[in-house]
């Protein structure tokens, strides 16, 4: 069976064999949108779609299994355990990536993750107040023996080890993102355009498991708002973002993208309505949107972005509404934002446990996704390049390419690792190195699984 890869970069169609990851070449003389449309009917052609499907129905339900697994130890007391503290200076977003960077050391240390939430900034009653308890059975920190993380050799002997914030993390292990599991690798890279990403998303979605409360707040808000497909959603930060991490962006500038999009969805479905959620923190925006684009629905809460103001943003009421502008942004079509933004990148991870493979349903207007703290994103040069300007680098198959970051104009930049330059050099012309490390595997669990 093939499964492609598919790629899209200026006028240039990329797609690669799932199993070698050899990419393939060919210069689009039509519209891009139709060979894409094609490319995407071929992709699930002879039950493709239907093997899709099942693979990443089981290869989540692995792991979910693994998960419940560590997370529910039959006797807490004699459990080895690593402590993580929620309360990080930083907005939801960040501090559900903390949790994330904590979960991701405790499954390869092979330690239950304690989370300690109580007084909570967003909400004094702790994570479980909104959330399902990440673990039933042992959530008590206490043991025999308690320390500060000082590396997983180190630590061997000390049944309770305390996780500092990614910052400070001396030394660093071996699990931090972008790497993952090298007993899901060969199947991840058959399955999904991001490997990476998927392995993120699974830790997420352990997390965010709703309480009947917060389950029936989104339900009722969908029928409220209205929310049906096709929809792209869009993503618009403003207030703090703005001239300190990332830049100004007007509306005309997601919606150049969102018309876009909307084209493509009309080769392969009916959009008898062109809708978007629209999610920000500008009160003001919605109104600027509508009256630019009446021929678009907004769908959109103000109270929410009233409640994301820098004022309102770290109260009960700022977090129900984040949470459902995360939800109802990963249950789009399509994705246009910022991914300096830390809502927008969790509402993308999200959107990878919906669907077989949803790493292709974004735009940024800015940044590549990223882990905060994640280690070097390297790619390797699968083409020669020779410099066509000045900001060019040149490249020879094999090289080692630290990114820093994509153009979104066929070009990315970033530091040939071998000669040391950093420049400008064709996308197409290099594919991603997915680091593997050696997790545990669980067999127990999956023992259980399969029974």
């Amino acid at each position: 069976m093939l499964i492609l890869d598919l790629s899209l970069r200026a006028n240039f169609i990329v797609h690669r064999n799932a199993v070698t990851s050899n990419p393939v070449l060919m210069y689009c003389v039509c519209d891009p949108r139709s060979i894409m449309t094609d490319l995407h009917y071929l992709s699930q052609a002879d039950g493709a779609g239907d093997w899709r499907e099942k693979e990443a129905k089981d290869l989540s339900d692995m792991v979910q299994n693994r998960i419940t697994y560590l997370q529910n130890p039959q006797d807490c007391s004699k459990a080895r355990k690593l402590v993580c503290n929620i309360n990080k200076g930083c907005g939801y977003g960040c501090q559900l990536h903390h949790v994330v960077y904590c979960f991701m050391i405790a499954y390869g240390t092979q330690r239950t993750l304690i989370l300690e939430s109580q007084n909570w900034r967003y909400a004094t009653g702790g994570w479980e107040t909104v959330f399902l308890p990440v673990s039933q059975t042992c959530t008590d920190r206490t043991g025999v023996t308690t320390g500060h993380w000082s590396g997983e050799a180190n630590d061997r002997d000390i049944q309770v080890v305390e996780l500092p914030i990614v910052d400070s993390l001396h030394p660093r292990p071996p699990y931090l993102p972008l790497a993952i599991p090298e007993d899901l690798a060969q199947r991840l890279h058959r399955l999904h355009g991001d490997p990476s990403v998927w392995w993120v998303s699974q830790l997420v979605k352990y997390l965010i498991r709703p309480q009947a409360w917060l389950e029936k707040e989104i339900q009722d808000t969908t029928a409220k708002l209205g929310f049906s497909h096709p929809i792209i959603g869009v993503h618009v930060r403003r207030t703090d973002k703005v001239g300190t991490e990332a830049a100004f962006h007007p509306i005309e500038e997601y919606m150049v993208h969102v018309e876009d999009h909307f084209q493509h969805l009309a080769r392969r479905m009916l959009v008898n309505k062109k809708r978007v959620y629209l999610a920000t923190d500008d009160p003001a925006l919605l109104k600027e949107a509508k009256a630019k684009y009446p021929d678009y629905e907004f769908i959109s809460d103000n109270s929410i972005s009233w409640s994301a103001g820098l004022h309102n943003r770290y109260t009960e009421n700022s977090l129900r509404g984040v949470i459902l502008d995360i939800h109802f942004l990963s249950q789009t079509n399509f994705l246009v934002c910022t991914f300096s933004s830390q809502v927008c990148r969790v509402a993308y991870e999200i959107m990878q446990t919906l669907h077989p493979d949803a790493s292709s349903h974004f735009h940024s207007l800015d940044d590549i996704y990223y882990f905060g703290g994640q280690n070097a994103h390297n790619q390797l040069a699968v083409y020669a390049h020779q410099p066509r300007s000045p900001d060019d680098i040149p490249l020879e198959p094999g090289d080692l390419i630290g990114v820093a970051g994509n153009h979104w104009d066929g070009n990315s930049k970033g530091i040939n690792r071998k000669t040391g330059r950093t420049g400008l050099y064709p996308s197409y012309k290099v594919k991603e190195k997915i680091e593997t490390i050696k997790y545990p595997t669980y067999p127990e669990a999956d023992k259980m699984l399969n029974q």
